[in-house]
């Protein structure tokens, strides 16, 4: 067995921090000449692409073989563009296209922006199939509801991101789109039978290991057919007996972050999860989001006395320090050559638009955006028409507070758009646009996951399969409200 020194190496060779701020803390970088594998970055690491450029430069003068993971799954998860929104659709709109030729070049033009910016492993792509429509995590983040739309769509994504040299991290196995909770805030169940589970979430998961993607992360969602009480990511008969041996994935399994209550909570801490974590099978463990240089030496620590104590083999860490240096050697060197299509997200976006419905009577309108959240996952971006809007006039509403009334005496004979999100979610938004609609002319934007929900009376609905700024621009061109 090796000596402590010996195994704090291999501990950090399996951990993903982060890190505050637009550069690197001193902290940062000397944990990585210390051997650790790498940082994620997210949204507050990000100004510029010069900037960020700059960041995983000086990050690679630490250890050149670093790894640098991002959430950059286009649509409306996106880090890279989370000030602006993202200029590509996400897999709603891929899948609902369902052009998979489609998908590779989106897929490839994300991989060389990751490239150029000196990043060289995307948590992505999401490959759940969203089967709950109220999904409150997965959603338009999905390539849909058929398991063989999203296993097309999941391979074409993996060879696209990894054409650009960028390893592709396919998430969230065993599958979270028949979840109703977010497991950021708890951990979720999906009581199914094992067949079940097989024949509806399994397929994209096979589908991308066949195309070769470079790692496959877990979720912590309990399946008590498959993990009993524990979550995945600290089931072995969920990584090592199903990942593994059925479906014959070889590459490096990783973890959602670790500080989510999913996971933390389940193990009792953040340290914790990560030793249990490794011994089921995990090989690279993402800490999240909040991380400091004393969280990553307790990590550490508790991984070393999790061999020393006989809770962890040490062969079991020796393999997985070495399948995440392996993903390392292979994306050591992203590349951003090709061609770059500035129209390809909004083109994208605009095979997407489903119009239901008459827009002939619904010119130089009164646009109303309904206030909505945001999940974890997705952070707070910007998104609807008012970048794309040609003068038109748009007001920012909250639907429990409006005023049906003040609305249409505010629109002045108008004719009204309401622009939303999952707006079938929410009655008071129902009530509003369906009082709205009674007695004047209305239109509905669901850039949202899709529901069968029409209000009556309403002349048009327009469903773009998400709020990224490609969509919010394919959305007002069909309004023909953008500028030309």
């Amino acid at each position: 067995m090796a000596n402590d020194h010996g195994l704090r190496r291999l501990a950090l060779g399996t951990l993903l921090a982060a890190f505050p701020g637009k550069s690197a803390p001193p902290w940062a970088l000397e944990l990585l000449a210390d051997g650790l594998a790498g940082h994620t970055l997210f949204g507050y690491n990000i100004e510029t692409a010069a900037q960020v450029a700059a960041l995983t430069a000086e990050l690679r003068s630490a250890r050149p073989d670093v790894l640098v993971a991002i959430d950059e799954e286009g649509g409306d998860v996106t880090r890279l563009g989370h000030r602006t929104g993202s200029p590509y659709p996400g897999n709603a709109a891929l899948g609902a296209v369902d052009d998979t030729g489609l998908t590779r070049q989106v897929y490839a033009a994300i991989g060389r922006d990751l490239a150029a910016a000196g990043v060289n492993l995307d948590l992505a792509p999401t490959v759940d199939v969203n089967t709950a429509d109220d999904n409150p995590i997965i959603g338009t983040r999905s390539f849909g509801s058929s398991p063989l739309l999203v296993a097309r769509h999941s391979a074409a994504a993996v060879a696209g991101l990894q054409s650009a040299g960028v390893a592709a991290c396919a998430k969230h196995f065993p599958g979270h789109g028949a979840t109703m909770a977010d497991s950021h805030l708890e951990l979720p169940t999906v009581d199914a039978p094992l067949d079940l589970v097989r024949e509806r979430d399994l397929p994209p998961f096979a589908s991308v290991v066949a195309a070769g993607t470079q790692a496959i992360m877990t979720a912590h969602i309990r399946v008590p057919a498959l993990t009993g009480d524990d979550p995945a990511t600290f089931s072995t008969a969920a990584l090592e007996s199903l990942l593994r041996r059925e479906l014959g994935f070889t590459g490096a399994i990783v973890t959602d972050a670790l500080e989510m209550k999913g996971a933390a909570l389940a193990a009792g801490s953040i340290p914790r999860a990560a030793a249990r974590a490794l011994a089921a099978g995990a090989d690279l463990l993402c800490i999240g989001a909040e991380v400091d240089a004393a969280l990553v030496e307790a990590v550490v620590a508790e991984i070393v006395a999790a061999v020393r104590d006989g809770r962890l083999a040490p062969a079991r860490l020796e393999e997985a320090f070495a399948r995440t240096a392996e993903m390392a050697r292979w994306s050591a060197t992203p590349r951003s050559e090709g061609e770059h299509d500035a129209g390809l997200g909004v083109a994208a976006a605009r095979r997407a638009v489903r119009v239901e419905g008459s827009l002939a009577e619904l010119k130089s309108p009164l646009v109303v955006q309904l206030t909505s959240g945001h999940s974890i996952a997705e952070g707070r971006v910007p998104w609807g028409l008012r970048p794309h809007l040609n003068g038109t006039e748009q007001i920012d509403v909250v639907a429990a507070s409006a005023s049906p009334t003040d609305l249409a005496a505010h629109a002045s004979g108008r004719p009204i758009v309401v622009v939303g999100r999952h707006v079938h979610r929410s009655p008071d938004s129902r009530s509003l646009i369906e009082t709205l609609a009674a007695d004047h002319p209305v239109a509905v934007v669901e850039m949202g996951w899709p529901s069968a929900w029409r209000p009556a009376g309403c002349r048009a609905f327009v469903t773009t399969h998400g709020s990224s700024l490609a969509n919010g621009r394919a959305a007002a061109e069909a309004l023909g409200l953008a500028p030309s």
